[in-house]
């Protein structure tokens, strides 16, 4: 990975293990944010056309990076939650329908489902705790399921669920299936086709290396016109650009789903950080991760007290190692790591370290040492 060293030119003595929070920036990146500054300090909205390839570049790396059909497929929304809300709002629901969560899902994959009590939709949390997770999840969802919705790796302790399992499954028994990808795109290779997902939704600034404020909501085509749509505007009209148009129609495509001015700031800094990714090639960049998860996972698995969080399985691992350590609180070893430049986050039984496919494996090891150090003390 020396070739991309320069993408990542990050301060001295830090490191950064937090992309399952929010990642750095490529160099690329940053350049061309920099260049669209200064095009729009220079030339304004002259440069409108070049601002909209951009976007439709955008577009087709996102359908690739997730193996859309299309990129038709692919809505350009501001974030994770309101493509869950987009989803949950969206659907017709009866009295008495039920959604499958897990009982370990980050909020916002919990409350955009029980947002939805008023209509009488009952929401049924079903631990991950035991050893078949996808056997617990498909065992909830009896004949009043209409809808599991999953994180495809969790949050806090990294599960990594098998998504073609659920989702076959949903689609032979009638349920509905959606994945909140955010902890996977851009770690490891994702595919909504094999997954077999209806939606699918994440965020840029975590392991695609991008911006806030700008991420991917993919829809099946054929459950495109299903979502009842909640929010009107320009940008999501058939027949974009014809403002005198007095009979329109939302958009064929997933566009259908952008009703307003598009983030193009933060479009052309997602798409320059997703063609390193494809420079790299997700395969590649998996591999990597997975190198780097391991080497977290000996180091720690090493250390006299340290209770590892994570799947100890390779094949339920993604991006995130958690560990605690006997006798030493957790946010105490939180703010130890951070005053000593580990860049990490407390989340729920642990605290969570998250590599990327770059991380420089010495500065994991000086992470390793300061975990050691704590636990002598």
């Amino acid at each position: 990975m020396s070739v991309f060293h320069d993408e990542f030119d990050q301060a001295p003595g830090l490191c950064y293990l937090n992309h399952a929070a929010i990642a750095p920036w490529p160099r690329r990146a940053c350049d061309a944010v920099a260049r669209f500054a200064r095009d729009n300090q220079r030339l304004g909205a002259s440069a409108y056309p070049a601002w909209l390839a951009t976007q439709r570049r955008l577009r087709e790396r996102l359908a690739r990076l997730v193996n859309a059909p299309s990129r038709a497929d692919i809505a350009l929304l501001g974030s994770t939650s309101q493509a869950l809300s987009l989803v949950a709002f969206g659907l017709a629901w009866q009295p008495g329908d039920q959604v499958i969560i897990s009982a370990e899902e980050f909020v916002s994959n919990r409350v955009a489902w029980q947002a939805l009590a008023e209509q009488g939709v009952e929401v049924i949390e079903v631990s991950l705790a035991g050893t078949a997770p996808e056997a617990a999840l498909l065992a909830a969802c009896g004949p009043r399921a209409r809808l599991l919705a999953v994180s495809a790796v969790q949050y806090a302790s990294g599960l990594r669920l098998d998504l073609a399992q659920l989702g076959l499954a949903c689609r032979r028994q009638g349920v509905l299936f959606c994945v909140d990808a955010i902890q996977q795109v851009g770690a490891l290779p994702f595919d909504v086709q094999a997954s077999h997902c209806d939606f699918a939704m994440a965020d840029g600034h975590k392991w695609m290396l991008g911006p806030e404020g700008l991420g991917l909501f993919y829809c099946r085509r054929e459950l495109r016109q299903q979502l009842k749509l909640h929010a009107y505007g320009w940008h999501m009209l058939e027949h974009l650009g014809d403002f005198e148009r007095r009979q329109w129609q939302p958009a064929h495509s997933a566009r259908r789903f952008e009703c307003g001015s598009p983030n193009m700031l933060g479009a052309c800094a997602l798409e320059a950080s997703l063609s390193l990714l494809e420079d790299v090639g997700m395969t590649v960049v998996g591999e990597q991760l997975a190198l780097r998860v391991s080497q977290l996972h000996e180091g720690l698995a090493a250390i006299p007290g340290a209770q590892l969080h994570s799947p100890v399985d390779p094949a339920r691992r993604a991006g995130i190692v958690s560990f605690s350590l006997d006798g030493h609180a957790n946010a105490d070893i939180y703010r130890t790591l951070s005053a000593n430049g580990v860049i990490c986050a407390q989340r729920g039984p642990g605290v969570r370290f998250s590599p990327h496919f770059y991380t420089d494996q010495r500065l994991i090891d000086d992470a390793l040492r300061q975990v050691r150090q704590i636990a002598m003390r």
